[in-house]
């Protein structure tokens, strides 16, 4: 099948399950597009089954944001045309899905059919799609897809409260490559990040406010009065200064490391012991998943679909949103105790395989073609 995959190129968790679900479909022989602004910092290898166009968008003087749905419909039209794509699977509703069925209905004119399968993430519903501003934009996209998938059941069902959707929305879990975390490496080379008796904490994210950046040190500052430990905190965002002046206020700087953004987080995971994700909402946890992935237990909130992923006293704890004590207690729970912390990790492991890209990439194709094959019968 001939698949054109729309998504953020960015760090994001959309991103990422765009771009790895693209590469693994094209090993099951599938050919793939992926059309978007820039190439996905996932995306390392093109290949015969693997492409990738790049949406420009000229500068007219006439306007004053350039309209990069209105090109990306363009574009969308051109690369059917051009390559036979026989299926648009976009991930985020606005502006994916609002552009693929303008799309869509560019080529209908000239009698060429191709369905929209939709995904939503979590903050294209959440945060963006709620606003007044572009809810019925969002409504329409949603309904106006041949297919939606949503990360996770607790996203459905924020999907079905906030909106008015008269489509049926499949949940398929966002996944994990297991082999991708069966680390090459022998040594991760721990001991340049810390002492032997000192234990490592991390935090994954784009660090906006949904992150609580403050809770993540907090929950650390609690921690390593407990017991030696640092804190490294990955990623680039609007909190970051904030927190690294947090971090000077408690005078912990000398325990705590900022990397920025990093292509190199499995080796980063490769050492750390404990992950730490208090989000405000969570559509998923991919960052969760991935740790877990990496043998390392997660302290998080229930929020979401966090529940959905991290099983409580088993791969981590879970807790309510801004509870620092009770995460923190949860945490020197975990690290304090060497026996423990080894039981958790291999049960974050445990976890992390019911969410292997094998079990769940299958579901897509089965999507893929029901979608396909209702769509040319009712057109």
């Amino acid at each position: 099948m001939k698949i054109g995959i729309v998504c953020y190129p960015t760090f994001g968790g959309s991103g990422v399950v765009a771009t790895e679900l693209g590469l693994e479909l094209s090993k099951r022989g599938h050919q793939i597009h992926f059309i978007t602004y820039k190439q996905p910092v996932r995306l390392e290898l093109l290949s015969n089954n693997v492409h990738f166009h790049e949406v420009h968008v000229p500068e007219y003087p006439l306007f004053q944001y350039q309209p990069y749905e209105l090109a990306l419909s363009s574009k969308l039209v051109d690369m059917v045309k051009l390559h036979g794509i026989q299926l648009l699977h976009v991930h985020y509703a606005i502006p994916h899905a609002y552009a693929a069925y303008m799309a869509q209905q560019m080529l209908l004119d000239e009698g060429i059919l191709v369905p929209i399968v939709t995904t939503l993430h979590g903050t294209d519903i959440t945060l963006v799609g709620s606003h007044p501003f572009y809810k019925p934009a969002v409504t329409f996209s949603i309904n106006k897809s041949d297919a939606v998938t949503s990360v996770s059941d607790s996203l459905k069902k924020d999907t079905m409260r906030l909106f008015n959707i008269k489509k049926e929305i499949h949940v398929v879990p966002n996944f994990i490559d297991l082999e991708k975390h069966m680390h090459g490496f022998t040594d991760c080379q721990r001991e340049m990040m810390a002492d032997n008796d000192e234990r490592i904490i991390t935090h994954i994210s784009n660090m906006r406010e949904v992150k609580q950046i403050p809770d993540v040190i907090k929950i650390f500052y609690n921690i390593q009065k407990e017991l030696p430990a640092k804190l490294m905190m990955v990623g680039e965002g609007p909190e970051k200064e904030g927190a690294e002046r947090l971090v000077e206020q408690l005078g912990i700087s000398e325990r705590v490391v900022f990397f920025g953004n990093s292509n190199e987080i499995d080796r980063i995971l490769c050492f750390s012991d404990l992950f730490l994700l208090p989000s405000q909402t969570e559509s998923f946890g991919l960052a969760a998943l991935e740790a877990m992935a990496s043998s390392v237990p997660v302290i998080s909130t229930n929020t979401g679909g966090l529940s959905e992923v991290n099983e409580d006293g088993f791969s981590g704890y879970l807790s309510d949103v801004n509870a620092v004590e009770d995460m923190s207690t949860n945490a020197v729970k975990i690290l304090s105790n060497l026996d423990t912390l080894n039981r958790f990790k291999a049960n974050a492991k445990e976890q992390s395989k019911k969410f292997s890209i094998h079990n769940v990439v299958p579901m897509y194709e089965q999507i893929y073609e029901d979608t396909l094959k209702e769509f040319l019968v009712s057109n």
